[in-house]
């Protein structure tokens, strides 16, 4: 677990991961022509370049290594960059060790696609897509436009800042520089689809897959939000990339323009068979959610939460709602000095209106701990800081209404907290996507049945196969279902 970078609130920003250097596979698409010029130029990072790749590295968990993926990856882009009116441009396509469902690309053409993404796509045709939208963002020059943009709203904002007597006004002003730039921004995503619906198109692979996917991808963002009162789309495509219903349309009608649907090349069992046995959801090497406990096998530690909370693994800490959201909690990791006592920290200012007459020293499980109170408009916090090891962990419990229940079950929450047993530590694996045939009286409901380590069985089915509420499965058909 990394170490937290405070308490700003109690929201999910994503998954837990680590940081891993290196660089992925490069394409090597053959030219569209024969003029030596039109060769894909290496990726070349600058400075700027490197230090986001290491930041988005650390944010998505670092590497993904599968070779399948990667020849399947290698494969598709070359296809796309040969139909390119650029074929000159090179990409270097790094493959992140995440669950969440996100892609996105730097100027220079490195592009990023998590491993949560493939895993959710039905076909190459669907990740062709994907890829060739963000390749548009680089064609099209995107990043460098919206920094320019970006800059321009930024003087805006410090000259009425600065030189503002109105407040009313400043905030005007404010509000329609962030609306310029949402605007600008819903104009660039439409314009990356229909480059990357044309790109697609051009390289043979079925142009439908993009409104396919954007389906998939909102499908899936509506699963995760039923399941949280927080909003779990923080790092997923979905926040950059909003899947609208405008969005799913104006794919169509571009797709429209090159063929019928269902006549283009999806290559989906090609893909299935590249996907078979992929990683899903979350590296239990990075800690892992199963029901309402979390375990960490590298650091050797687990917890359960209260009755009717949802976990959520993010890359900041583990957070967790009740359901109707009534209560929250937030389990993260802090820098304390040895020197320091738990209950000296828990009133070093860190957290505002602590209650420090409520500071109490105890021990939980025989690892020495502290516990304060603390008040806010809205919320009322119990919070716990543990010492595991070298490391401090704090356990920062909200409710809307401070009660003795409340109490107990946080206490029995921070009590649940012990260290991993060996076989526990060996028996952690991750949960994978298995491709499998219907047989003949398969449903979507008693297939669920098979799904392993995972909730709400036969809606992830649905999800992560794209099946809407009314379709149906039938023999021979492949498709996806969660193991461990």
């Amino acid at each position: 677990m990394v170490a937290a970078i405070g308490l700003a609130c109690l929201a999910a920003g994503g998954l837990l991961g680590g940081c891993s250097d290196g660089t992925r596979f490069q394409s090597a698409a053959a030219p569209a022509t024969t003029n030596a010029a039109k060769f894909p130029k290496p990726v070349v990072p600058s400075a700027a370049a490197e230090r986001e790749h290491e930041r988005i590295l650390s944010t998505y968990g670092g590497v993904y290594d599968d070779a399948r993926l990667e020849a399947l990856i290698t494969k598709t882009v070359d296809r796309l960059v040969a139909a390119s009116d650029h074929p000159e441009q090179g990409y270097r396509v790094t493959i992140l060790n995440s669950g969440a469902v996100n892609a996105f690309a730097l100027p220079n053409g490195q592009l990023y696609v998590t491993r949560g993404l493939i895993a959710l796509a039905s076909d190459t045709s669907e990740l062709s897509s994907v890829l060739s939208h963000e390749m548009a963002h680089v064609l099209a020059k995107h990043a460098a436009i919206r920094e320019d943009e970006a800059r321009k709203a930024a003087l805006v904002s410090n000259v009425m800042t600065n030189m503002g007597d109105d407040p009313d006004l400043t905030a005007l002003a404010l509000a329609k520089t962030k609306m310029t730039m949402a605007s600008f921004s819903r104009t660039q995503e439409f314009e990356a689809d229909e480059i990357g619906v044309a790109l697609s198109a051009k390289a043979h692979f079925d142009p439908y897959g993009a409104a396919r996917f954007l389906s998939a991808m909102e499908r899936n963002a509506a699963f995760k939000a039923a399941q949280a009162s927080f909003d779990p789309r923080s790092q997923d495509f979905l926040s950059s990339h909003p899947a609208t219903p405008d969005r799913v349309h104006n794919a169509q009608n571009a797709a429209r323009q090159f063929t019928a649907p269902r006549t283009g090349e999806a290559d989906r069992d090609e893909y299935l068979a590249a996907i078979d046995n992929i990683v899903y959801g979350e590296d239990p090497s990075e800690g892992f959610v199963r029901g309402r406990r979390f375990l960490h096998p590298k650091l050797g530690f687990t917890f359960t939460a209260p009755d009717s909370f949802t976990l959520e693994n993010t890359a900041q800490a583990v957070v967790g709602v009740r359901e109707g959201g009534s209560q929250a909690m937030r389990f993260d990791v802090v820098r304390v000095p040895a020197e320091q006592s738990l209950g000296d920290y828990l009133n070093s200012g860190w957290m505002e209106n602590v209650d420090k007459s409520s500071t109490e020293d105890l021990s939980v499980n025989g690892f020495p701990a502290a516990t304060a109170v603390a008040h806010g408009e809205q919320w009322q916090f119990r919070v716990y800081a543990l010492r595991f090891g070298s490391d401090v962990y704090r356990f920062i419990f909200a409710s809307r209404q401070r009660s003795t229940e409340s109490d107990r079950s946080f206490r029995e929450t921070v009590n649940s907290f012990r260290r991993l047993t060996s076989a526990e530590i060996q028996e952690a694996r991750p949960l994978r996507v298995k491709v499998i045939n219907v047989q003949p009286g398969d449903t979507v409901e008693s297939l669920a049945h098979r799904m392993a380590g995972v909730d709400h069985q036969a809606e992830r089915l649905r999800v992560i196969n794209g099946l809407d509420a009314r379709a149906t499965i039938k023999a021979r058909d492949r498709i996806k279902i969660v193991v461990d």
